[in-house]
């Protein structure tokens, strides 16, 4: 699937349905926490630095269901995803 980056970034604009901040680790030990908004704007996950309005990035997720968590927090779960094979009689 290919998305237009002024669409996504239009997008991204838009209110959100969910949104939080995070701490990200790297990947090194001992490495430092870096602070990530995250929001959920239709299928879309977009996280940003904190600092910015424009989106580092975005995950389109579907087959997925998110469910909000305590006050502050969501959870994003895959949903199994069947694939249906039609018969051929032969």
């Amino acid at each position: 699937m290919r998305y237009n980056e002024k669409e996504l970034q239009a997008l991204s604009r838009q209110p959100a349905e969910l949104a939080a901040e995070l701490g990200m680790r790297g990947p090194k030990k001992g490495s430092v926490v870096k602070r990530r908004l995250v929001k959920l704007v239709v299928n879309f996950l977009f996280y940003f630095r904190t600092d910015e309005a424009e989106p580092v990035g975005a995950l389109l997720l579907e087959h997925c269901k998110v469910a909000q968590e305590e006050p502050s927090g969501f959870s994003i779960r895959l949903q199994p995803c069947w694939i249906r094979v039609p018969c051929i009689p032969v």
